[in-house]
Protein backbone atom coordinates (compact mmCIF):
# COMPACT_ATOMS: atom_id res chain seq x y z
CA UNK A 1 0.00 0.00 0.00
CA UNK A 2 3.33 2.33 -0.16
CA UNK A 3 3.45 4.52 -2.72
CA UNK A 4 6.33 7.27 -2.57
CA UNK A 5 5.36 11.14 -3.37
CA UNK A 6 6.61 11.97 -6.84
CA UNK A 7 5.92 14.58 -9.02
CA UNK A 8 4.78 11.98 -11.02
CA UNK A 9 2.00 10.87 -8.49
CA UNK A 10 0.83 14.66 -8.17
CA UNK A 11 0.41 14.92 -12.17
CA UNK A 12 -1.68 11.37 -11.34
CA UNK A 13 -3.59 12.53 -8.57
CA UNK A 14 -5.61 16.33 -9.08
CA UNK A 15 -7.07 15.88 -5.70
CA UNK A 16 -3.18 16.14 -3.85
CA UNK A 17 -2.66 19.46 -6.70
CA UNK A 18 -5.71 20.88 -4.86
CA UNK A 19 -4.97 20.13 -1.66
CA UNK A 20 -1.75 21.70 -1.96
CA UNK A 21 -3.48 24.54 -3.24
CA UNK A 22 -5.76 24.97 -0.19
CA UNK A 23 -2.84 24.37 2.25
CA UNK A 24 -1.13 27.20 0.57
CA UNK A 25 -4.61 29.39 0.88
CA UNK A 26 -4.66 28.53 4.48
CA UNK A 27 -0.94 28.98 5.35
CA UNK A 28 -1.58 32.49 3.44
CA UNK A 29 -4.50 33.42 5.35
CA UNK A 30 -2.81 32.47 8.98
CA UNK A 31 0.33 35.03 7.13
CA UNK A 32 3.00 32.79 7.58
CA UNK A 33 5.54 32.35 7.41
CA UNK A 34 5.64 35.76 9.64
CA UNK A 35 8.86 37.77 8.87
CA UNK A 36 11.97 37.03 10.26
CA UNK A 37 12.53 39.75 13.43
CA UNK A 38 15.70 37.27 15.27
CA UNK A 39 18.06 40.02 15.14
CA UNK A 40 21.32 38.54 13.20
CA UNK A 41 24.23 37.12 15.40
CA UNK A 42 27.60 36.85 13.67
CA UNK A 43 29.55 33.71 13.79
CA UNK A 44 33.20 33.64 14.12
CA UNK A 45 33.91 33.34 10.44
CA UNK A 46 31.74 36.96 9.91
CA UNK A 47 28.89 35.05 8.50
CA UNK A 48 25.52 34.87 10.15
CA UNK A 49 25.46 32.38 12.56
CA UNK A 50 22.49 30.00 12.92
CA UNK A 51 19.71 30.41 15.12
CA UNK A 52 18.23 27.29 15.54
CA UNK A 53 19.79 24.23 14.06
CA UNK A 54 17.79 21.11 14.40
CA UNK A 55 19.11 17.51 14.45
CA UNK A 56 16.69 15.30 12.94
CA UNK A 57 14.54 15.46 10.37
CA UNK A 58 11.77 12.41 11.53
CA UNK A 59 8.32 13.19 12.27
CA UNK A 60 9.74 15.57 15.72
CA UNK A 61 12.49 17.62 13.68
CA UNK A 62 9.98 18.28 10.80
CA UNK A 63 7.05 19.47 13.34
CA UNK A 64 9.77 21.65 14.94
CA UNK A 65 10.69 23.15 12.42
CA UNK A 66 7.58 23.98 10.63
CA UNK A 67 6.91 25.62 14.26
CA UNK A 68 9.82 27.45 14.43
CA UNK A 69 8.65 28.78 11.54
CA UNK A 70 5.48 29.53 12.36
CA UNK A 71 6.94 31.64 15.52
CA UNK A 72 8.82 33.70 12.85
CA UNK A 73 12.38 31.76 13.51
CA UNK A 74 13.39 31.38 9.73
CA UNK A 75 17.05 30.90 9.75
CA UNK A 76 16.92 27.62 11.17
CA UNK A 77 18.59 24.25 9.75
CA UNK A 78 17.50 21.10 9.53
CA UNK A 79 20.26 18.04 9.66
CA UNK A 80 19.63 13.93 9.08
CA UNK A 81 22.37 12.13 8.02
CA UNK A 82 19.78 9.54 6.56
CA UNK A 83 19.42 9.80 2.99
CA UNK A 84 16.34 11.87 1.69
CA UNK A 85 13.24 10.40 2.47
CA UNK A 86 14.66 7.97 4.60
CA UNK A 87 14.29 9.67 8.16
CA UNK A 88 13.68 8.08 11.79
CA UNK A 89 12.54 4.87 11.86
CA UNK A 90 9.75 4.40 9.18
CA UNK A 91 11.90 2.04 6.49
CA UNK A 92 14.47 1.21 8.90
CA UNK A 93 14.23 -0.54 11.83
CA UNK A 94 10.53 -0.17 12.67
CA UNK A 95 8.85 -3.33 11.63
CA UNK A 96 5.12 -3.03 12.25
CA UNK A 97 2.40 -3.54 9.45
CA UNK A 98 1.11 -0.48 10.71
CA UNK A 99 1.09 2.37 13.19
CA UNK A 100 -0.39 1.69 16.84
CA UNK A 101 -2.19 5.31 16.79
CA UNK A 102 -5.57 5.60 15.32
CA UNK A 103 -6.36 7.07 11.96
CA UNK A 104 -7.50 10.29 13.28
CA UNK A 105 -4.95 11.40 15.24
CA UNK A 106 -3.96 14.67 13.83
CA UNK A 107 -0.01 14.69 14.28
CA UNK A 108 2.36 17.46 13.65
CA UNK A 109 0.46 19.64 12.11
CA UNK A 110 -0.03 22.46 14.46
CA UNK A 111 -3.88 22.99 14.04
CA UNK A 112 -3.99 23.10 9.92
CA UNK A 113 -6.70 20.33 8.96
CA UNK A 114 -5.60 20.87 5.58
CA UNK A 115 -2.24 19.31 6.34
CA UNK A 116 -3.64 16.02 8.33
CA UNK A 117 -2.69 12.33 6.93
CA UNK A 118 -6.88 12.42 6.75
CA UNK A 119 -6.51 15.36 4.17
CA UNK A 120 -3.41 13.60 2.22
CA UNK A 121 -5.06 10.30 2.02
CA UNK A 122 -8.09 11.65 0.91
CA UNK A 123 -6.34 13.81 -1.91
CA UNK A 124 -5.20 10.36 -3.38
CA UNK A 125 -7.94 7.93 -2.32
CA UNK A 126 -11.21 9.65 -1.95
CA UNK A 127 -13.45 9.70 0.93
CA UNK A 128 -14.71 6.82 0.72
CA UNK A 129 -11.08 5.49 0.68
CA UNK A 130 -10.78 6.52 4.23
CA UNK A 131 -13.96 5.27 5.67
CA UNK A 132 -12.59 1.96 4.53
CA UNK A 133 -9.14 2.35 6.01
CA UNK A 134 -8.43 0.88 9.40
CA UNK A 135 -4.86 1.38 10.43
CA UNK A 136 -2.28 3.11 8.56
CA UNK A 137 0.49 1.13 7.06
CA UNK A 138 3.81 2.27 8.15
CA UNK A 139 5.43 3.07 5.10
CA UNK A 140 2.61 5.50 4.03
CA UNK A 141 3.18 7.45 6.96
CA UNK A 142 6.63 7.93 5.57
CA UNK A 143 5.40 8.70 2.21
CA UNK A 144 2.95 11.44 4.26
CA UNK A 145 5.68 13.09 6.15
CA UNK A 146 7.68 13.05 2.65
CA UNK A 147 4.87 15.10 1.55
CA UNK A 148 4.55 17.28 4.71
CA UNK A 149 8.62 18.02 4.29
CA UNK A 150 8.10 18.86 0.72
CA UNK A 151 4.75 21.14 1.24
CA UNK A 152 6.01 23.25 3.81
CA UNK A 153 9.08 23.88 1.85
CA UNK A 154 11.25 22.62 4.98
CA UNK A 155 15.02 22.87 4.62
CA UNK A 156 16.03 19.64 5.35
CA UNK A 157 19.71 18.39 4.57
CA UNK A 158 20.60 15.08 4.31
CA UNK A 159 23.50 13.17 4.73
CA UNK A 160 24.87 15.76 7.69
CA UNK A 161 25.94 13.89 10.55
CA UNK A 162 26.39 16.20 13.44
CA UNK A 163 29.82 14.76 15.43
CA UNK A 164 29.99 17.12 18.22
CA UNK A 165 27.94 20.16 19.77
CA UNK A 166 30.00 22.48 22.17
CA UNK A 167 30.57 25.61 23.72
CA UNK A 168 31.82 28.29 21.07
CA UNK A 169 32.74 31.65 20.78
CA UNK A 170 30.46 34.56 21.24
CA UNK A 171 28.06 32.82 23.39
CA UNK A 172 27.41 30.47 20.30
CA UNK A 173 27.63 26.88 19.93
CA UNK A 174 29.92 25.01 17.47
CA UNK A 175 28.97 22.17 16.11
CA UNK A 176 31.63 19.23 14.27
CA UNK A 177 29.46 18.04 11.19
CA UNK A 178 30.38 15.75 8.65
CA UNK A 179 28.93 15.90 5.28
CA UNK A 180 27.78 19.62 5.08
CA UNK A 181 29.98 22.61 2.78
CA UNK A 182 31.85 23.60 6.51
CA UNK A 183 33.41 21.23 8.98
CA UNK A 184 31.88 23.41 11.95
CA UNK A 185 28.34 25.46 11.77
CA UNK A 186 27.53 27.83 14.44
CA UNK A 187 24.54 28.02 15.89
CA UNK A 188 22.45 29.94 18.84
CA UNK A 189 20.54 26.95 19.92
CA UNK A 190 20.36 23.37 19.08
CA UNK A 191 16.89 20.83 18.81
CA UNK A 192 18.20 17.07 19.16
CA UNK A 193 15.09 15.82 17.56
CA UNK A 194 16.89 12.08 18.00
CA UNK A 195 13.72 9.86 18.37
CA UNK A 196 13.57 6.93 20.41
CA UNK A 197 17.00 6.61 20.43
CA UNK A 198 17.97 10.21 21.26
CA UNK A 199 19.76 11.05 24.64
CA UNK A 200 20.65 6.65 24.38
CA UNK A 201 21.98 3.89 22.56
CA UNK A 202 20.30 0.15 22.32
CA UNK A 203 19.68 -1.41 25.36
CA UNK A 204 21.92 -4.37 25.38
CA UNK A 205 21.65 -6.93 28.31
CA UNK A 206 24.43 -8.34 30.00
CA UNK A 207 24.03 -12.03 29.14
CA UNK A 208 25.45 -11.55 25.19
CA UNK A 209 28.51 -9.92 26.12
CA UNK A 210 31.32 -11.95 24.50
CA UNK A 211 28.93 -13.58 22.30
CA UNK A 212 30.33 -13.57 18.39
CA UNK A 213 28.02 -10.61 16.96
CA UNK A 214 27.06 -12.91 14.15
CA UNK A 215 24.73 -14.85 16.55
CA UNK A 216 22.89 -12.13 17.51
CA UNK A 217 21.29 -8.30 16.90
CA UNK A 218 19.26 -5.55 18.46
CA UNK A 219 15.91 -5.04 17.27
CA UNK A 220 17.28 -1.73 15.80
CA UNK A 221 20.08 -3.22 13.56
CA UNK A 222 19.84 -3.94 9.55
CA UNK A 223 18.78 -7.44 10.35
CA UNK A 224 18.99 -9.63 6.62
CA UNK A 225 15.45 -11.43 7.75
CA UNK A 226 16.56 -13.71 5.14
CA UNK A 227 19.41 -15.38 5.91
CA UNK A 228 16.83 -17.29 8.99
CA UNK A 229 15.29 -18.97 6.74
CA UNK A 230 15.60 -22.67 8.18
CA UNK A 231 16.59 -21.23 11.67
CA UNK A 232 15.92 -21.26 14.81
CA UNK A 233 15.16 -17.66 16.44
CA UNK A 234 15.11 -16.68 19.90
CA UNK A 235 13.34 -13.02 20.60
CA UNK A 236 14.24 -11.25 23.59
CA UNK A 237 10.79 -9.34 24.94
CA UNK A 238 7.06 -8.67 25.14
CA UNK A 239 7.05 -4.98 23.44
CA UNK A 240 6.19 -4.09 20.27
CA UNK A 241 9.71 -4.50 18.49
CA UNK A 242 10.09 -7.92 20.27
CA UNK A 243 6.46 -9.15 18.87
CA UNK A 244 7.03 -7.36 14.93
CA UNK A 245 10.56 -8.97 15.03
CA UNK A 246 9.90 -12.24 15.51
CA UNK A 247 6.95 -12.12 12.83
CA UNK A 248 9.21 -10.71 10.61
CA UNK A 249 11.28 -13.87 11.18
CA UNK A 250 8.70 -16.10 10.90
CA UNK A 251 8.06 -14.63 7.72
CA UNK A 252 11.16 -14.84 6.00
CA UNK A 253 10.46 -19.01 6.60
CA UNK A 254 12.34 -19.14 10.11
CA UNK A 255 11.93 -22.48 11.33
CA UNK A 256 11.28 -22.04 14.82
CA UNK A 257 10.82 -18.91 16.47
CA UNK A 258 10.51 -18.69 20.31
CA UNK A 259 9.30 -15.28 22.23
CA UNK A 260 11.48 -15.34 25.19
CA UNK A 261 9.21 -13.11 28.09
CA UNK A 262 11.40 -12.71 31.09
CA UNK A 263 7.26 -11.78 32.65
CA UNK A 264 4.25 -14.51 33.33
CA UNK A 265 2.43 -12.64 30.78
CA UNK A 266 1.75 -10.88 27.93
CA UNK A 267 1.11 -6.52 29.01
CA UNK A 268 -2.79 -6.06 27.90
CA UNK A 269 -2.79 -2.85 29.05
CA UNK A 270 -2.04 0.41 27.25
CA UNK A 271 -2.54 2.52 30.37
CA UNK A 272 -1.70 6.04 29.81
CA UNK A 273 -3.75 5.62 26.68
CA UNK A 274 -6.98 5.45 28.66
CA UNK A 275 -5.79 8.41 30.33
CA UNK A 276 -4.85 10.87 27.59
CA UNK A 277 -6.62 13.91 27.21
CA UNK A 278 -5.94 17.70 26.43
CA UNK A 279 -5.67 18.09 30.52
CA UNK A 280 -2.76 15.28 30.48
CA UNK A 281 -0.47 16.59 28.10
CA UNK A 282 -1.25 20.58 29.16
CA UNK A 283 -1.11 19.55 31.99
CA UNK A 284 1.67 16.91 32.44
CA UNK A 285 4.88 19.34 33.17
CA UNK A 286 2.99 21.50 36.14
CA UNK A 287 2.68 18.55 38.06
CA UNK A 288 4.53 18.26 41.46
CA UNK A 289 7.86 16.00 40.49
CA UNK A 290 6.45 13.39 42.99
CA UNK A 291 3.18 13.06 40.67
CA UNK A 292 5.28 13.03 37.45
CA UNK A 293 7.71 10.08 38.62
CA UNK A 294 4.35 8.02 40.06
CA UNK A 295 2.80 8.12 36.90
CA UNK A 296 5.84 7.30 34.60
CA UNK A 297 6.96 4.70 37.07
CA UNK A 298 3.65 3.43 36.67
CA UNK A 299 3.73 3.29 32.79
CA UNK A 300 6.84 1.78 33.11
CA UNK A 301 6.09 -0.78 35.63
CA UNK A 302 2.72 -1.90 33.92
CA UNK A 303 4.13 -1.55 30.38
CA UNK A 304 3.22 -0.70 26.97
CA UNK A 305 1.49 -4.02 25.55
CA UNK A 306 2.00 -4.96 21.68
CA UNK A 307 -0.24 -3.76 19.40
CA UNK A 308 -2.97 -6.48 18.94
CA UNK A 309 -2.15 -6.93 15.43
CA UNK A 310 1.16 -7.52 15.69
CA UNK A 311 0.83 -9.87 18.17
CA UNK A 312 -2.12 -11.61 16.25
CA UNK A 313 0.31 -11.62 13.20
CA UNK A 314 2.79 -13.37 15.02
CA UNK A 315 0.43 -15.95 16.88
CA UNK A 316 -0.99 -16.66 13.06
CA UNK A 317 2.25 -18.64 12.46
CA UNK A 318 2.48 -22.30 14.04
CA UNK A 319 5.82 -22.10 14.44
CA UNK A 320 6.12 -19.22 16.74
CA UNK A 321 5.78 -20.12 20.13
CA UNK A 322 4.97 -17.48 23.20
CA UNK A 323 7.33 -18.41 26.06
CA UNK A 324 6.55 -16.84 29.74
CA UNK A 325 8.54 -16.86 32.34
CA UNK A 326 11.78 -17.06 30.86
CA UNK A 327 13.87 -14.85 32.00
CA UNK A 328 17.68 -15.24 30.64
CA UNK A 329 19.78 -16.32 32.58
CA UNK A 330 23.04 -16.78 30.14
CA UNK A 331 24.12 -17.20 26.35
CA UNK A 332 26.80 -19.18 25.06
CA UNK A 333 28.15 -19.86 21.55
CA UNK A 334 28.36 -23.70 20.47
CA UNK A 335 29.60 -24.62 17.34
CA UNK A 336 27.25 -23.09 14.51
CA UNK A 337 24.62 -21.82 17.24
CA UNK A 338 23.54 -20.91 20.75
CA UNK A 339 23.11 -22.43 23.99
CA UNK A 340 20.19 -19.81 25.75
CA UNK A 341 19.96 -20.61 29.51
CA UNK A 342 16.72 -19.39 30.54
CA UNK A 343 14.69 -20.14 34.02
CA UNK A 344 12.26 -22.34 32.05
CA UNK A 345 15.31 -24.60 30.49
CA UNK A 346 17.71 -24.32 27.81
CA UNK A 347 17.38 -23.51 24.04
CA UNK A 348 19.17 -24.72 21.11
CA UNK A 349 19.10 -21.56 18.89
CA UNK A 350 20.61 -20.41 15.82
CA UNK A 351 20.05 -16.45 16.15
CA UNK A 352 18.74 -14.37 18.57
CA UNK A 353 17.37 -10.80 18.36
CA UNK A 354 16.93 -8.57 21.48
CA UNK A 355 13.60 -6.34 21.44
CA UNK A 356 15.69 -5.07 24.47
CA UNK A 357 14.56 -1.11 23.61
CA UNK A 358 16.58 1.97 24.50
CA UNK A 359 18.34 3.35 27.39
CA UNK A 360 18.55 7.18 28.79
CA UNK A 361 22.26 7.50 28.74
CA UNK A 362 22.87 10.96 28.28
CA UNK A 363 26.43 10.10 28.83
CA UNK A 364 26.15 7.39 25.60
CA UNK A 365 25.57 9.91 22.94
CA UNK A 366 28.76 11.35 21.78
CA UNK A 367 27.60 14.77 19.97
CA UNK A 368 27.49 15.84 23.69
CA UNK A 369 30.95 15.07 24.46
CA UNK A 370 32.33 15.34 28.20
CA UNK A 371 29.63 17.57 28.45
CA UNK A 372 26.74 15.14 28.72
CA UNK A 373 28.43 14.35 32.38
CA UNK A 374 26.96 18.22 33.30
CA UNK A 375 23.62 17.68 32.38
CA UNK A 376 21.56 17.28 35.66
CA UNK A 377 18.95 13.90 35.91
CA UNK A 378 16.14 12.83 37.60
CA UNK A 379 18.27 11.67 39.74
CA UNK A 380 20.07 14.04 41.02
CA UNK A 381 17.31 16.32 41.71
CA UNK A 382 14.35 13.96 42.83
CA UNK A 383 14.36 11.27 45.84
CA UNK A 384 11.19 9.25 45.87
CA UNK A 385 9.74 7.77 49.02
CA UNK A 386 10.40 4.09 49.81
CA UNK A 387 8.76 1.82 47.24
CA UNK A 388 8.57 4.22 44.50
CA UNK A 389 12.57 3.76 43.54
CA UNK A 390 13.47 3.56 39.83
CA UNK A 391 17.05 3.56 38.39
CA UNK A 392 15.54 4.28 34.70
CA UNK A 393 13.83 7.01 35.72
CA UNK A 394 16.93 8.36 37.64
CA UNK A 395 18.42 8.25 34.56
CA UNK A 396 16.32 10.68 32.67
CA UNK A 397 17.49 14.51 32.00
CA UNK A 398 15.95 17.03 34.03
CA UNK A 399 14.85 19.45 31.88
CA UNK A 400 13.27 22.72 31.89
CA UNK A 401 10.18 23.89 30.18
CA UNK A 402 11.85 24.79 27.19
CA UNK A 403 12.92 21.32 26.92
CA UNK A 404 16.81 22.72 27.41
CA UNK A 405 19.06 20.40 29.72
CA UNK A 406 20.00 21.97 33.11
CA UNK A 407 23.56 21.81 34.68
CA UNK A 408 24.14 18.95 37.15
CA UNK A 409 26.74 21.66 38.88
CA UNK A 410 25.51 25.22 37.77
CA UNK A 411 28.36 27.51 35.98
CA UNK A 412 29.87 24.31 34.76
CA UNK A 413 28.59 24.22 31.43
CA UNK A 414 26.07 26.83 31.33
CA UNK A 415 25.65 26.33 27.35
CA UNK A 416 23.56 23.22 27.86
CA UNK A 417 20.37 24.98 28.53
CA UNK A 418 20.97 25.77 24.75
CA UNK A 419 20.94 22.32 23.79
CA UNK A 420 16.86 21.38 23.53
CA UNK A 421 15.83 17.72 23.95
CA UNK A 422 13.09 17.30 22.19
CA UNK A 423 13.00 13.35 21.98
CA UNK A 424 11.71 10.39 24.07
CA UNK A 425 14.16 11.49 27.54
CA UNK A 426 12.02 14.60 27.54
CA UNK A 427 8.80 12.45 28.40
CA UNK A 428 9.55 12.05 32.29
CA UNK A 429 9.79 15.99 33.00
CA UNK A 430 7.31 16.93 30.17
CA UNK A 431 5.37 14.01 28.95
CA UNK A 432 5.04 12.31 25.87
CA UNK A 433 5.05 15.20 23.37
CA UNK A 434 8.36 14.66 22.08
CA UNK A 435 7.63 11.22 20.49
CA UNK A 436 4.74 10.01 19.64
CA UNK A 437 1.97 11.32 17.33
CA UNK A 438 -1.04 12.40 19.28
CA UNK A 439 0.81 15.54 21.05
CA UNK A 440 3.99 16.35 18.92
CA UNK A 441 1.93 19.79 18.17
CA UNK A 442 1.68 20.51 21.58
CA UNK A 443 5.27 20.24 22.31
CA UNK A 444 6.80 21.89 18.88
CA UNK A 445 4.09 24.47 19.99
CA UNK A 446 5.31 24.58 23.59
CA UNK A 447 9.58 24.27 22.05
CA UNK A 448 8.97 27.24 19.42
CA UNK A 449 7.35 29.46 21.85
CA UNK A 450 9.97 29.04 24.64
CA UNK A 451 12.59 29.44 22.01
CA UNK A 452 10.98 32.78 20.46
CA UNK A 453 11.02 34.09 24.25
CA UNK A 454 14.31 33.48 24.78
CA UNK A 455 15.55 34.90 21.46
CA UNK A 456 13.86 38.37 22.33
CA UNK A 457 14.68 38.72 26.27
CA UNK A 458 18.33 38.47 24.83
CA UNK A 459 18.35 40.50 21.96
CA UNK A 460 16.37 43.20 23.57
CA UNK A 461 18.74 46.10 23.47
CA UNK A 462 18.19 45.46 19.83
CA UNK A 463 14.46 45.74 20.41
CA UNK A 464 14.38 48.33 22.14
CA UNK A 465 16.91 50.08 19.51
CA UNK A 466 14.32 49.00 16.95
CA UNK A 467 11.39 50.77 18.70
CA UNK A 468 13.13 54.03 19.36
CA UNK A 469 14.02 54.32 15.34
CA UNK A 470 10.61 53.23 13.95
CA UNK A 471 8.95 55.94 12.41
CA UNK A 472 6.22 55.09 10.46
CA UNK A 473 3.54 57.46 11.05
CA UNK A 474 -0.20 56.41 11.88
CA UNK A 475 -1.37 60.01 11.85
CA UNK A 476 0.19 62.44 9.49
CA UNK A 477 -1.63 65.59 10.71
CA UNK A 478 -4.45 66.27 8.15
CA UNK A 479 -6.97 64.21 10.52
CA UNK A 480 -8.49 66.98 12.36
CA UNK A 481 -8.70 70.96 12.78
CA UNK A 482 -7.23 72.33 15.92
CA UNK A 483 -9.87 74.25 17.56
CA UNK A 484 -8.82 77.70 19.39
Amino acid sequence: MSATVTPLDRAEAPGLVALEARLAEDLERLCHPPADWVPPTTAPDGTRATDVVVIGAGMCGLAAAFALKRAGIANIRLLDRAPAGYEGPWLTYARMETLRSPKQLTGPVLGIASLTFRAWYEARHGKAGWERLDKIPRPMWMDYLRWYRRALDLPVENGVEVRRIRSGAGGLLALDVEGAEKPVLHARKVVMATGREGLGRASVPAFVKGVPRRYWAHSSDDIDFGSLRGKRVGVVGAGASAVENAAAACEAGALEVHLLVRRPDMPRINKLMGVGSPGFTHGFPDLPELWRWRIMRYSFETQTPAPRGSTLRLARHANAHFRFGCAIERVDARGDGLGVQTAKGLFDLDYLILGTGFSVEPTARPELGEAASEIALWGDRFRPPEGLESAELGGFPYLATDFGFTERHPGRAPWLADVHCFNYAATLSLGKVSGDIPAVSTGAAWLAERIAATFYARDIEAHWDELLAYDKPELTGDEWTAAG
